[in-house]
């Protein structure tokens, strides 16, 4: 998608610095937190939402999440994290390309996730 901001991202024509990569995921940090450390887990390749993502990508997508999150529980001395994924517009989604919300918590950090 040429409008794509995670299309751009992935091609490089949007440089940022990726806190952990494999061959069909990266992650960065959002740039607009929730909280200390919020980071999207990002596929490569463009897919609108969830169902369109093919299921043999599942293994990579929980190996970019696994350590994206070890590195941001260390680096940010955080207790525990979420993941999100809002899929469709009425769930929320506004990039309309596959990507997950990581969310580094702590017991006292005043965070509702609402659910």
């Amino acid at each position: 998608m040429e409008d794509c901001i995670f299309c751009k991202i992935s091609k490089g024509e949007i440089p940022v610095e990726k806190i952990y990569e494999n061959k069909n995921f990266f992650s960065i940090s959002d740039t607009k937190p929730k909280v200390e450390g919020h980071s999207l887990i990002i596929s490569k390749k463009h897919f609108e939402n969830i169902l369109e993502m093919p299921n043999s990508l599942g293994l990579e997508l929980l190996d970019c999440t696994k350590n994206t999150a070890f590195k941001l529980l260390e680096k940010y001395k955080s207790e525990g994290f979420n993941i999100v994924s809002n899929n469709f517009e009425a769930a929320g989604q506004v990039v309309k390309h596959v990507h997950f919300h990581l969310l580094p918590r702590k017991k006292a950090d005043d965070f509702n996730i609402g659910l």
